[in-house]
């Protein structure tokens, strides 16, 4: 699925500071972030959408994990029998 970027005031202090802090146990801050938002999205969404998005995203990694074979027309047809 394709990804949105989020933008948010922060202050710069305290931002350094939990930087800081994380990086000392190792933590990703980015990796919190989505974390966070993972619960929001599961907190607010209705189940069903949740459902519904699940699915869509399936069908487009099958779609993308098996490519299509090209699709021969008839005038592709006629046209490799002329040469």
């Amino acid at each position: 699925m394709k990804k949105a970027t989020i933008t948010i005031s922060f202050e710069q202090e305290k931002l350094k500071a939990i930087q800081f802090y994380m990086g000392k146990n190792a933590v990703s801050l980015e990796t919190e972030l989505d974390d966070f938002m993972a619960r929001l999205y599961k907190k607010y969404v209705p189940s069903q959408t949740r459902e519904y998005i699940e699915s869509r995203e399936e069908t487009e990694a099958q779609v993308r994990s098996h490519p299509s074979k090209p699709v021969r027309t008839a005038g592709s047809v006629q046209a490799e029998e002329a040469e």
